[in-house]
């Protein structure tokens, strides 16, 4: 049985000997010397309902739990609401996540899903890409899938993901080839498509409900600031700041 020399726990090392021992020691140990801190990404594709924030703290709560009970330290939790269908590049919140994961040399990133890493395969291999070239891991609950192996990429749950990522972008896509066809047939049938007269807000009634917005805007604030200043979700300050040209 190996046994652990004595200058590890007595003295420092007097001879070759002992300094060979020490790097055996260091290399061995190192091995189990795990990065355990952690951050959650949370997304829901509604805005500002009471319902969407649920969905939110849903997701919140059970990446907490799982973090506990691997006794991972979570740094810090980002919370986007913004449709599924806008591209990562949108996402203001998953890209502060990804750089705070880079600056802060994060351990490992909790999804709820995969989905949550991107609309589409490309820009899920672009997100996993990312994360690989700054050795941090991902962990998606709801598939069971984590991209790291120890200290090595898990080769087979990154095809994995690839796949899922290709499967779940072919059935939105079919999807939406059934709600056009549908829609086409409502139309033929003489279904008045699209909102009600008078449901879209003119420009004045923007600038009543949203003043803050703007006047926040306007004095150089981002629009995340901007969100969290005012109250209201990061898309109705994006849409805010297109209607008005800000």
């Amino acid at each position: 049985m190996l046994q652990f020399p004595h200058f590890l726990y007595s003295t420092v090392p007097t001879n070759f000997s002992d300094l060979l021992w020490v790097g055996f020691w260091y290399g061995v140990l190192s091995k189990f010397k795990m990065n355990k801190t952690a951050i959650i990404y949370a997304r829901v594709s509604s805005s500002g309902s009471q319902e969407s924030r649920q969905n939110t703290e849903r997701q919140v709560k059970a990446l907490l739990t799982y973090a506990q009970s691997c006794e991972l330290q979570v740094e810090r939790t980002f919370e986007e609401h913004i449709s599924g269908a806008k591209r990562n590049s949108e996402r203001l919140g998953l890209q502060e996540c990804l750089r705070y994961a880079k600056d802060n040399q994060i351990g490992v990133i909790l999804f709820s899903e995969l989905s949550r890493a991107g609309r589409q395969i490309w820009e899920v291999l672009e997100t996993v890409k990312y994360c690989v070239d700054n050795k941090i891991n991902m962990y998606f609950q709801k598939e069971g899938l984590q991209l790291f192996d120890g200290d090595k990429v898990n080769g087979v749950m990154a095809i994995y993901i690839s796949c899922l990522s290709f499967c779940a972008e072919k059935e939105r896509e079919n999807i939406a080839f059934r709600l056009a066809q549908g829609r086409q047939l409502a139309i033929e049938k003489g279904v008045k498509m699209g909102r009600k007269e008078g449901s879209i807000k003119t420009l004045d009634q923007l600038a009543t409900e949203y003043a803050a917005v703007i006047k926040s805007l306007k004095r150089g604030q981002t629009i995340r600031n901007t969100a969290k200043i005012c109250g209201v979700s990061i898309s109705t300050v994006q849409r805010v700041k297109k209607a008005f040209n800000l």
